[in-house]
């Protein structure tokens, strides 16, 4: 590698630079590398502002490095790419580091054309152009001018003309006569060009010849010296040899014949008027133009005089020009003289005489070609950077930025001066114009840019023709043309666009495979392979494989069989991509709705439904509710509900699946319905479903306990030594209802004050619990009460009757004795001797008639005041809301004839005790109406008390002043009598039952009035005297129902 040209060294031969980087230069690199940034922003006036001159010596072998831009000059070596614009096919350069090669083709300094024609002494230069582009930025290039100094190397042998030369010199030459030697020639220069001369000659002219070098315009001029005295009649030739060597190391020599021979004496040389003559000749001179003359004088006579003109070491080229008159020495035109191919010539001129020993001389010729404006500017385009040129056409990105170059064009003018003045432009409107690429040129060359001046867009233009004038500015100017066609190359700048970015298809299921749904199409603006597309689909995962897409027609097709129950919309994007690079994309969405078909049943929720009610149930209520679903959609999907082997007993609601009951449910006459169900859907054809439908009906506590044994007329011996624990008798019972509502408990409620008597609560049987006493012997009573475990709960009420004694005997009496159980009210204790409990109560008869007596006297003074009050308020009847302490009633003493006066005794009833489920018997006993008399009408006192008056009506009193001898007695509704209530058995059949509803308040038909009389019969004995007798009233009673009368006799 060669140094960089410098200041300092332009003047002088540079030496050869090391292959490696002195110290100095790898301390500077350091420097160079901080200066990056600096110098990528400088880079345009480096380029412009630099000229790189490098010196390497000529016939370098191939890849020999003669510098590096970007080590010697500082530009990048980093992201640009350097080409080589001129110099090739002798210099390459690395595209990344700037650094420049020699190639196979040597550079041979002898054979460059515009080292040809160099005077001696004038440097050999080989100019190249490296154009710089950033990758990084994808600027335009820049274009670095540089030149190399080819340096001469000692590769040419110096030759002369001839191998023989010949020198005539007359016998009587003077001694010290010089005679010039023809010249060596050497295509080297400087010091290796011709350097010596040597003369060697043999020992016949060793003393008479020698040799002199002169210098002459910077040549060595080899002279013949005449050394000793010549004659020709003695040696009329001699034959020596002429060396001729370089000053190459190591230098280079050849040698010729040196033939002199000796003539007869001419004493007179030529001599020319001027050593040097000068002319110029305008270039395009006609044939025959003269140039000049030269002129030599001889001072010899006769042909001794005359002068022979001729061309002496003169070119080719000069020859070839220029004609030389041998006799007059008129130079004259005689080939086409242009100024561009040669603009100097210099030769020499011989004048030799004609005597027999010739006489020569010899004088310089420089010919200066004038310029005529006869070359229009030559315009060379060329590529640039990494835009190439083929057939005058150059191919460049649309996507190249603004300014980038296109070409570089290189303006010329083979003229000078004014002549080589161009000016060049860009003709047309076209978006592109010229930029100066250097600075460095001269007027008669110059170096554009072709660089755009807008963004290039194929779609738009996708060619232009640029044409470029040049004109000159000689008188008249001359101009030329050229032309470039830039074809934009089409770059992937526009995705694909399909014609709707959204489409929505409706497609029915059931499809079958490969079936077509529909085609989607794009476009793309771009052409070739960029406009290209091949088409694809992006789904998600649910819905991968079900559809494909043809990738050259858009073509999109079903894989899979559809079901819209199954799926019912598909969303997935198509995919539009070109074959460009990179490819760009585009993008649209497809939306596929699955069309139903009626292919689906409908469906019920069960495959059986079983509903439960209870019964009882109001016709129209609801029972149960059916859930259909069709999977279908639509009219597909609407169901009709109908009952099958309909009978009218139930109906389905459509709307909501609810079955109605037509009918109330009883349970005891039928528990199970059991029908179907049938849905239809709207489809065409339609499709339909059943279902088995079974209504249990469940029971409800509308029944009660209803006791087979025994009955309420029957009774049972016991003997009184009956021993406790044992069974005595067992109470059936037996409820249509199911479950707890006929899970049935057994209880005594009445009639067994004694506790003598204990029933099973499950069973029914009723065992003896104690010893059987004195006072135990008689007829028992016992009221059972069969409930159910229903809510609420439901009972029966049987009369269960013990007779203890020793023996049956009086029949008459037992059965007399049951019948008037069955008419005395529930409430009251039939049970064992009546006489046994009565002795007890005499005690208390006294006290009782007083508490008596004193009773109804304050009764009846309670009575006359407040009828007195009402008389003063002038009002009828009685007024509700008064108290009454007690309620006495006197009856009338009837006297019969022939009958001694008999004394009505009552002894008071010892209060019941409050019963805790009695309340129900008691309102059992309520309606049970009755009238308490004396069994004889005539002689014993009675009162009628009509039942069915409402409390507090005026008529009880009216009734009681027409009927009664003493003063009326106005009942109130709160007196304390009338709040007790008579209670007696119905007259029912002997097998009756009695029942209750459960409901207190409600167990019988009539109520009977809450101011019924209420009387405390003593209790009956079997004894003969003061017994208890049962007569039938002789008077008809007002009302229905039982007479009780207590005679004592």
């Amino acid at each position: 590698m060669q140094t960089p040209l410098d200041e300092r060294s332009r003047g002088r031969r540079g030496a050869q630079r090391p292959l490696h980087p002195t110290p100095q230069q790898r301390r500077m690199k350091p420097l160079v590398s901080c200066l990056g940034l600096w110098l990528l922003i400088q880079l345009p006036a480096l380029a412009s502002g630099t000229r790189v001159v490098y010196k390497v010596p000529e016939e370098q072998p191939p890849n020999t490095l003669i510098g590096s831009l970007a080590s010697d000059y500082g530009f990048p070596d980093v992201g640009h790419l350097y080409k080589l614009e001129i110099g090739a096919p002798y210099l390459r350069v690395d595209g990344k580091t700037g650094d420049i090669y020699t190639t196979e083709t040597s550079i041979d300094r002898e054979s460059l054309r515009d080292c040809q024609h160099l005077l001696p002494g004038e440097p050999c230069f080989l100019e190249f152009e490296v154009s710089i582009t950033d990758l990084i930025l994808n600027s335009s290039p820049r274009l670095l001018e540089g030149q190399i100094e080819v340096l001469d190397i000692n590769d040419n042998t110096p030759n002369f003309a001839s191998p023989v030369l010949t020198l005539s010199i007359p016998e009587n030459t003077n001694i010290g006569t010089l005679f010039p030697i023809p010249l060596a020639m050497d295509r080297d220069s400087g010091p290796n060009g011709v350097a010596s001369y040597e003369l060697m000659a043999g020992p016949e002219a060793q003393e008479l010849f020698g040799l002199q070098v002169a210098e002459d315009q910077d040549e060595k001029q080899p002279q013949l010296i005449v050394m000793g005295n010549l004659d020709r009649e003695q040696w009329d030739s001699y034959d020596l040899t002429i060396k001729v060597q370089d000053g190459g190391n190591p230098p280079r020599a050849s040698s010729a014949l040196l033939r002199i021979t000796i003539l007869d004496m001419n004493d007179n040389a030529p001599k020319f008027e001027k050593a040097l003559y000068e002319a110029e000749l305008s270039e395009n001179s006609p044939m025959g133009h003269s140039v000049l003359q030269v002129k030599a004088n001889d001072s010899d006579q006769g042909a001794n005089a005359e002068i022979d003109y001729s061309f002496h070491q003169a070119s080719d080229m000069v020859r070839r020009l220029l004609r030389l008159d041998r006799a007059t020495g008129l130079i004259t035109v005689q080939g086409p003289i242009d100024r561009e191919d040669v603009n100097t010539l210099k030769f020499s001129i011989m004048a030799k005489d004609k005597g027999a020993n010739p006489k020569s001389a010899r004088t310089q010729v420089v010919v200066t070609i004038k310029d005529m404006n006869d070359n229009a500017p030559s315009i060379e385009i060329r590529g640039i950077g990494l835009v190439t040129h083929q057939d005058g056409m150059a191919n460049i990105s649309e996507d190249v930025p603004v300014e980038t170059a296109v070409a570089l064009v290189q303006v010329s003018d083979r003229d000078e001066g004014e002549n080589a003045v161009v000016t060049c432009v860009v003709a047309g409107d076209v978006p592109f114009q010229l930029r100066q690429a250097s600075e460095t040129g001269s007027d008669s060359k110059k170096k554009y840019f072709l660089q755009t001046t807008t963004p290039l867009d194929y779609e738009s233009v996708k060619e232009y023709t640029i044409e470029i004038v040049a004109v000159d500015s000689g008188n008249p100017p001359l101009s030329s043309t050229n032309s470039l066609k830039v074809q934009v190359v089409d770059v992937n700048d526009n995705a694909p666009v399909f014609s709707q970015s959204f489409t929505e298809v409706a497609f029915p299921e059931n499809n079958e495979p490969d079936d077509l749904v529909m085609e989607v199409s794009a476009t793309d603006a771009d052409s070739g392979s960029n406009a290209k597309l091949v088409y694809s689909l992006v789904t998600d995962p649910s819905s991968k494989g079900s559809f494909t897409i043809d990738p050259d027609s858009g073509e999109i097709r079903v894989k899979a069989v559809l079901d819209r129950e199954q799926r019912e919309r598909y969303e997935f994007l198509v995919v539009a991509a070109d074959k460009g690079s990179p490819s760009l994309k585009g993008t649209a969405s497809v939306a596929i709705n699955v069309m139903d078909r009626n292919d689906n049943d409908p469906k019920f929720m069960l495959s059986g439904y079983n509903f439960s009610v209870m019964e009882n149930m109001p016709p129209l209520s609801p029972v149960g509710m059916v859930t259909v679903i069709d999977a279908d959609k639509g009219e597909n999907a609407r169901i009709q509900l109908s009952v099958e082997q309909d009978n009218g007993d139930f109906v389905i609601q459509n709307g909501t699946g609810t079955i109605l009951s037509s009918i109330s449910f009883d349970r005891e006459q039928q528990s199970t319905y059991t029908f179907r169900l049938k849905a239809v859907d709207g489809g065409d054809p339609p499709r339909s479903a059943y279902v088995g439908v079974t209504i249990n009906v469940l029971d409800e506590n509308d029944n009660a306990p209803f006791i087979t044994s025994p009955s309420n007329a029957t009774y049972k011996h016991i003997l009184p030594h009956t021993s406790p624990g044992q069974q005595v008798s067992k109470v059936k019972a037996e409820d249509i209802d199911s479950g707890v509502n006929a899970e049935l408990i057994y209880s005594i409620t009445g009639g067994n004050p004694f506790e003598l008597f204990q029933i099973s609560p499950h069973s029914g049987d009723i065992t003896l619990e104690k010893e059987i006493l004195r006072k135990h012997h008689g007829l028992h009573r016992l009221v059972v009460r069969v409930n159910d475990k229903g809510k609420p709960s439901r009972h029966g009420t049987a009369l269960v009757h013990f007779y203890v004694n020793e023996t049956l005997a009086n029949r008459t009496l037992l059965d007399t004795l049951v019948g008037h159980s069955l008419d005395t009210p529930l409430d009251i204790d039939i049970a064992g001797d009546p006489e046994y409990e009565r002795s007890k109560q005499r005690s208390n008869i006294l006290f009782g008639v007083i508490a008596g007596i004193v009773a109804v006297t304050l009764v009846i003074v309670l009575v006359v005041l407040v009828r007195y009050c009402r008389q003063r308020e002038a009002k009828s009847g009685y007024q509700a809301g008064k108290k009454e302490t007690k309620d006495l009633y006197a009856p009338k003493q009837a006297s019969k004839s022939g009958k001694s006066k008999s004394k009505v005794k009552k002894s008071k009833s010892p209060k019941p005790p409050k019963p805790t489920e009695d309340e129900e018997e008691t309102g059992l006993q309520k309606s049970l109406k009755f009238n308490l008399m004396n069994d004889s009408v005539s002689d014993s006192p009675r009162i009628h008390l009509p039942l069915n008056y409402p409390p507090g009506s005026p008529d009880l009193g009216r009734h009681y002043r027409s009927n009664s001898p003493l003063p009326s007695i106005q009942l109130q509704p709160q007196s304390p009598s009338a709040s007790k209530k008579h209670q007696v058995v119905q007259d029912l059949p002997a097998t009756n039952t009695f029942v209750g509803t459960g409901d207190n308040n409600s167990t019988g038909s009539e109520q009977y009035s809450d101011y019924s009389y209420r009387t405390n019969p003593q209790k009956y004995t079997n004894k003969q005297v003061g017994e208890l007798v049962l007569r039938p009233a002789t008077a008809t009673p007002l009302h229905r129902g039982a007479i009780w009368t207590e005679v004592w006799e």
